[in-house]
């Protein structure tokens, strides 16, 4: 009984896509970390930029 559950491979395709899934979650969550701020200063002059631009405060 033990053996032959030890050696069924039916669900271990969904466990690696489970597992992949786990691992890009993880490298989004630190570039996020890593960059978050320094996107968000960029997106803010560029913001003040076109408002300085365009005339408007």
């Amino acid at each position: 009984m033990l053996t032959t559950l030890w050696k069924d491979e039916e669900g271990l395709t969904t466990v690696e896509y489970a597992l992949l899934l786990a691992l890009l979650v993880v490298a989004a969550i630190g570039v996020w970390s890593a960059f978050g701020s320094k996107v968000q200063s960029s997106v803010s002059s560029s913001s003040s930029a076109f408002d300085t631009a365009s005339g408007t405060s």
